[in-house]
């Protein structure tokens, strides 16, 4: 099982990528909902990480597969646009999930 994300910062790729984390960075409406589609057929990914301004985009793609899907687990991540968070919520996010301190 692997994790994967897809965001539209390419800081948020590269700082997963150093904890292990493959993913592509996206920024258009199609390019999004095919991204989420080749991460959801691909068998061996099995965490879905998505950052909230995206997953807003595709809510009519994300909503399904978070209630009925097996597989993968997708989990809404905050980016740097998100409102109503604390300064260190990215960084207490990531070490929460995947336990590595940054």
């Amino acid at each position: 099982m692997r994790y994967f994300v897809i965001t539209d910062s390419t800081d948020t790729q590269v700082g997963l990528r150093l904890a292990g984390v493959e993913g592509v960075v996206v920024r258009e409406p199609d390019q999004v909902r095919q991204a989420i589609q080749t991460a959801a057929a691909d068998r061996e990914i099995g965490v879905l990480l998505i950052t909230e301004k995206l997953a807003a985009m595709c809510q009519d793609l994300i909503a399904p597969m978070k209630l009925a899907a097996q597989r993968p687990l997708v989990v809404e991540i905050p980016d740097r646009h998100s409102a109503g968070r604390a300064s260190d919520s990215i960084t207490r996010y990531i070490r929460e999930a995947i336990g590595i301190k940054l």
